[in-house]
């Protein structure tokens, strides 16, 4: 095996390992709950997190027996997943950009409003058809049975920072004047025709606000933070593959030089 392949195979390697924050990131956005019960954001990162490994993979064994055609084709198919790594970061960036929240007096969480977010996670995420799938998936998690174990008092909860899903879904909108019981029961609001959500809030476990325009934009208040994470994972991940995939087509350059010097002094000799 050729010096230029050698340096292929180690490249290869290191695009084998700079798969596996891939895979981790798109299985840590996998595990969310909301990520749960939207069920076309769950695996794409994961599914090309793989076939960047198998890629990789088909590439080192191409370099360490020196199979030039195999080589090509992990330098063909590599380029593709970058490019379609690069296409999802832009667009994660570009959908996440528009953020929805709003300080609360007293409060130290956050709020969110709808139409705070892009048009294009309105329309796919909580469009109303999407909505009845996902209404009832998060009704069925722990998302706000959770809260109860973890705050009692009132000042405990207004004092919390909890998650936009669980700021949207599990309690009813500040403005609403609703009287604190528990963080998944609230009474006699004062001041009901602040939003219109006040009049769907139910203090039933299954209902809650899981109906409220506040409870779609704590959800994609949830996606937007969870994707902007992951994207910094991303982000470096593509870099060591653009990296490695641009040496690795000099050195695919330079094996292909060598194997011509080597058959030229052969037919010389």
């Amino acid at each position: 095996m050729g010096v230029s392949n050698n340096i292929t195979a180690v490249l290869n390697f290191v695009a084998m390992l700079a798969s596996i924050p891939i895979i981790a990131s798109g299985i840590w956005l996998a595990s969310k709950p909301d990520n749960e019960c939207v069920a076309n954001f769950r695996w794409p990162i994961v599914i090309i997190g793989i076939l960047v490994l198998l890629v990789s993979l088909a590439g080192f064994v191409g370099a360490y027996r020196n199979k030039q055609g195999l080589l090509a084709l992990y330098l063909f198919c590599m380029a593709l997943l970058i490019a379609l790594l690069l296409v999802i970061l832009v667009f994660a960036f570009v959908v996440t950009r528009s953020d929805g929240t709003y300080d609360v007096p007293g409060r130290a969480y956050k709020e969110y409003r709808l139409d705070g977010f892009s048009s294009w996670l309105r329309n796919h995420v909580t469009g109303s058809g999407s909505w009845q799938k996902i209404r009832p998936c998060l009704a069925d998690s722990d998302v706000c049975t959770k809260l109860t174990q973890n705050y009692i008092t009132a000042d405990q909860f207004f004092n919390s920072h909890i998650s936009p899903l669980q700021s949207g879904c599990c309690k009813p909108p500040t403005a609403c004047g609703y009287n604190y019981v528990s963080p998944i029961i609230w009474t006699n609001p004062v001041n009901p025709m602040a939003d219109p959500d006040c009049y769907l809030w139910n203090n039933d476990q299954n209902q809650l606000c899981y109906n409220c325009n506040a409870c779609k934009a704590g959800l994609l208040g949830n996606l937007r933070k969870e994707w902007r994470k992951a994207n910094i994972i991303l982000i470096v991940a593509v870099v060591v593959l653009i990296w490695v995939y641009v040496i690795a087509c000099s050195a695919f350059r330079n094996a292909q030089t060598e194997d011509l010097f080597n058959r030229y002094k052969q037919g010389w000799v």
